[in-house]
């Protein structure tokens, strides 16, 4: 508000034919004068059929706005880019940023007064937060929710955790085609996004902890009633938060970065949370380094036993007491007095939690793994950092030295790994270039390399892997992330060669390639960058102004916020 006018107000009451006109051109969708006099809430939904993760947004939006008229608002809804992770090729992460950009500037056109931003499937989440810190008008998030359970010969089913480790099986000819076909009956038997601790049931959790969404918003299942009363509740929440003037930017701050951070470690999350908790931040004004993420990991012990490091899923969690019971543990090591769009803090909102199953929701004095689930690496491999999610590693393989067999990239990945000639074993490192922000392009979810098959024969399950790629939320393995600088820029990752010796020691955060500087400056002299993926379009603008993974993949200039003002609109 600005001298108690809202922008909705000002946009309805223009004189003349400016006025007029907004207020003519709206009547003809059926409303009147006491509609327009009450605050304008725009729902920003990422419905859409080419993204199922999404595909009950549309009953949401319904409940939200049943919520909004309830409190004296007005309800708009209005679409954005829907970023699913099946469909879209060849990442959704290419088009993260495009989202965020399409979020704010429907924000920033529109005549809002406040938001709910309806999101679910993996980048949907951050990038809808994204464009809505930049423009900062009062918001809250309502995700669509997690599938439910998979059921198969008594064996609970996760997506896609057990889709990976099924395949793998067939691969290896452990079991057949038929038993193959019926865990793809029998996986996915709802709405809503992958029901295992993935990156989408992780950025919608964290949601609870920055303080944008309401509690139960992580893990209420999607085909669940409740999910419907959260939604209808976020509707007459934001009228308040709109009366109140309370903003992503009151609620957005470092304390709020550190509490989410903390829950990551706590659900042994994904490591994309790693990726656009910064991205989120830097459009806050908020410094979030990488060693932040490592030092919280070394002081928050993993509580619950979930998918894809324990063995519950996302509808048990929810029974067991769901986000805030998980919260409520943590509040010794949370700020817990941190504003949230309920206009309490985060431990008002937690005080009547409860853990119902122990075993899946532990205590800090009983958990499940003493220190979070994921780790900071650096060395000359990655002078800017990567990422591991250890909790899910093979413990045998945290410290390790082996050849390096390297691919440049997905092409020659796909043309030579499963080759009986491949000259390769279960001892050395498949290292894969040309994966990141820049090469990939759009740092894909291809980080969790294959097995060689002739080596899934042999019964080998794990190798230590390594890229400047990305991974699904819902993968396990020795897996190096998020090298940095990549490949493609002339990142140190760039020169690794086949028969190089590299060192992983996660005790001591450490990647080291055992090639003297020397021998690295002369390899330099001769690298030649692959040619760039795209020569117009939003594929071009990308490659010039994209950040690298420890800014969280997001465009240079989008960086920080420009909040929107209250102001007229151009006269007729």
């Amino acid at each position: 508000m600005t001298n108690n006018k809202s922008r909705s107000q000002v946009f309805f009451n223009e004189d003349g034919v400016s006025g007029l006109v907004h207020r003519a051109f709206t009547r003809a969708m059926g409303y009147d004068d006491d509609d327009l006099k009450r605050p304008l809430i725009g729902i920003c939904n990422t419905y859409s059929e080419l993204n199922n993760c999404n595909s009950n947004l549309r009953d949401i939006c319904e409940a939200v706005k049943r919520g909004v008229l309830q409190a004296g608002g007005f309800p708009l809804e209005f679409p954005t880019i829907s970023l699913g992770e099946i469909y879209l090729s060849p990442t959704s992460m290419l088009y993260r940023n495009l989202a965020a950009m399409d979020t704010e500037e429907m924000i920033r056109g529109n005549p809002l007064d406040g938001v709910v931003l309806l999101t679910n499937c993996d980048k949907t989440t951050p990038a809808a937060l994204m464009g809505a810190a930049s423009a900062d008008i009062p918001t809250i998030m309502v995700s669509g929710g997690p599938m439910l359970n998979g059921h198969f010969q008594g064996e609970i089913l996760g997506a896609c955790t057990d889709c990976r480790r099924y395949t793998t099986e067939y691969q290896a000819g452990t079991i057949d085609e038929a038993t193959y076909k019926a865990v793809e009956e029998n996986l996915v038997r709802s709405a809503g996004h992958c029901m295992v601790m993935g990156t989408a049931s992780t950025m919608n959790s964290l949601m609870e902890a920055l303080g944008m969404a309401l509690p139960g918003n992580g893990a209420i299942p999607a085909v669940d009633s409740r999910r419907l009363r959260l939604a209808e509740h976020a509707g007459r929440q934001i009228v308040k938060l709109v009366e109140q003037n309370i903003k992503p930017s009151d609620i957005l701050t470092a304390d709020a970065f550190d509490n989410a951070i903390r829950l990551l470690h706590a659900l042994g999350g994904s490591t994309n949370a790693i990726v656009h908790l910064p991205a989120i931040a830097g459009r806050c004004g908020v410094d979030l380094p990488l060693s932040r993420f490592d030092e919280l990991s070394r002081t928050t012990p993993i509580l619950t036993n979930l998918k894809p490091v324990g063995q519950y899923q996302m509808e048990d969690l929810y029974y067991a007491g769901g986000i805030p019971a998980v919260l409520k543990q943590l509040l010794p090591l949370l700020h817990e007095d941190a504003l949230t769009v309920t206009g309490q803090t985060l431990a008002e909102n937690v005080a009547n939690a409860e853990i119902i199953n122990p075993d899946l929701i532990r205590t800090l004095d009983s958990p499940l793994q003493p220190e979070g689930g994921l780790s900071i690496l650096t060395g000359n491999l990655a002078p800017d950092g990567a990422v591991i999610k250890h909790a899910a590693a093979s413990s045998e393989l945290l410290h390790h030295r082996g050849r390096a067999i390297v691919f440049n990239g997905m092409d020659d990945l796909r043309a030579r790994i499963n080759d009986p000639d491949l000259d390769v074993t279960k001892d050395d490192i498949l290292v894969l270039q040309n994966v990141g922000p820049v090469g990939g392009p759009g740092m894909p979810e291809v980080g969790n390399l294959p097995i060689p098959r002739k080596l899934l024969k042999e019964g080998v399950r794990d190798m230590v892997r390594i890229s400047d790629a990305r991974m699904s939320g819902t993968s396990y393995g020795t897996i190096v992330l998020h090298v940095a600088p990549e490949s493609a820029i002339g990142g140190n990752l760039a020169l690794v060669q086949t028969g190089d010796k590299i060192e992983l020691d996660v005790e001591n955060r450490r990647i080291h390639l055992h090639v003297t500087d020397e021998e690295l400056a002369q390899r330099r002299k001769k690298w030649q960058a692959p040619q760039p993926a795209f020569k117009r379009g939003y594929g071009q603008m990308y490659l010039r102004t994209v950040n690298q993974a420890p800014l969280g993949v997001d465009f240079d200039f989008l960086r920080g916020a420009d909040p929107v003002e209250v102001t007229e609109q151009p006269k007729f």
